[in-house]
């Protein structure tokens, strides 16, 4: 059953078909090869392991080649599959079309590849099923998940999910997985507020739901990298960096109601927040001493996993940005004592300008050293750095001390 004009037409439910407890939808475009295969094996799956009643829906964006004929024929030989055409391109967009339309209690997404194993599905939604919790998310940053891909990869994901951490505050582990699941209610109250449709999506969606208190499930997964990925690294990157800056600015301004939202569907907390704890300057810069210690190594691996890939310049701006956001959120809780988001946008401004001055730094040895070395040994280089980040570091703790002591 095919629908191209309103979605809701779409899913309408079949007379012979019981109603669906689960709706898993999965985003195509130009897909006419993979689709077949992933369909009949997850229909498989589902037929032979999941419970109740469920339904699958193929959200096509605008697929040019024949993506669109191949769903057709899967929903005219499984009752239990449903197609949903798009005009136009957007993972989000496509999760937010056949999120709204489906009749289904609880609602997936899986990406067409099947990277994550399909043994995590039941995992990731009988929190949901039972109202234990309000989304969940399977994790490949857990330590006890089994992920296969290439150090670039890797690099990439670790840094974007540690840089969530640091800017935004979140505390799920694993933003861009794609297998993750939502109670349709709690995606009727979220939906609205978010305005991304391509790959920031995802991300945005579990910062609204972290903000308004909702309940997030993880589940560790195993999970092999699809070496045909059609996915533009780069371009993703850049559209995440956009959609960060727009999503904290939308925060600290306080443009979106997640009061309202928290009221409505948010979870109390059991307890009151405690309350700040002052700490003195000697044990402030011990505290800062642990952590720039530690920011320092992290900075250090990250700089040589991304050298070879990336270059000496492109690799020390993701080292020193994922590891400056870190040190600012890590430094506000326990070498200063600050809790709480009161005045958090102003202190990561604070942080983001002494990262702008380490920049400076750094990038500036890094073109001295080969400016007048051509090619030097990596222990050179990563010397020069360290002797830079160590000036950085004194500049950052002053900078963050007036900050945090700055109460208006």
């Amino acid at each position: 059953m095919t629908d191209t004009s309103e979605p809701r037409a779409a899913v309408q439910a079949r007379p012979t078909t019981p109603a669906a407890v689960l709706d898993v939808v999965v985003p195509v475009y130009n897909e006419e090869v993979d689709l077949g295969p992933c369909v009949q094996r997850l229909h498989a799956h589902l037929t032979a392991h999941f419970p109740y009643p469920f339904r699958i829906t193929v959200a096509d964006n605008a697929s040019v080649d024949g993506t669109l004929a191949v769903a057709e024929a899967l929903a005219a030989e499984l009752p239990e599959v449903r197609v949903l055409h798009l005009a136009a391109k957007g993972r989000g967009r496509a999760l937010r079309a056949a999120w709204s339309a489906s009749p289904a209690p609880v609602l997936a997404y899986m990406d067409v590849d099947l990277s994550t194993d399909l043994a995590a599905l039941l995992p990731l939604v009988a929190p949901l099923i039972s109202g234990h919790s309000d989304l969940a998310i399977g994790t490949r940053l857990a330590r006890t998940s089994r992920v296969v891909r290439g150090a670039k990869r890797e690099v990439i994901s670790r840094g974007y999910n540690l840089l969530l951490r640091g800017t935004l505050a979140v505390r799920f582990s694993d933003a861009q997985c794609g297998f993750k699941a939502i109670r349709a209610d709690v995606a009727a109250g979220l939906l609205p507020l978010v305005q991304d449709t391509g790959w920031f999506f995802d991300t945005e969606l579990l910062v609204l739901a972290q903000r308004a208190g909702l309940r997030i499930h993880e589940v560790p997964v195993d999970w092999v990298d699809d070496p045909d990925s059609r996915v533009d690294i780069v371009a993703t990157a850049l559209a995440d960096l956009r959609g960060i800056w727009r999503l904290g600015r939308a925060l600290v301004t306080g443009a979106l109601p997640l009061a309202d939202l928290r009221a409505q569907l948010g979870r109390a907390p059991l307890h009151a927040p405690p309350a700040q704890v002052p700490v003195g300057l000697p044990r402030q810069l011990a505290r800062f001493a642990v952590v720039g210690v530690a920011s320092t190594l992290a900075y250090l691996v990250l700089f040589l996993l991304a050298r070879g890939p990336l270059g000496a310049q492109p690799a020390n701006l993701l080292a020193l940005l994922v590891t400056a956001v870190a040190n600012t959120a890590a430094n506000r809780r326990l070498t200063f004592g600050v809790t709480g988001r009161r005045h958090a946008g102003r202190h990561h401004l604070q942080g983001l300008l002494a990262f702008a001055l380490g920049l400076a730094l750094t990038s500036g040895s890094l073109a001295i050293l080969h400016a007048a070395a051509g090619t030097p040994a990596r222990a050179v280089e990563l010397t020069v750095l360290v002797a830079a980040n160590l000036a950085a570091t004194a500049l950052r703790f002053t900078l963050l001390r007036l900050a945090m002591h700055h109460r208006p």
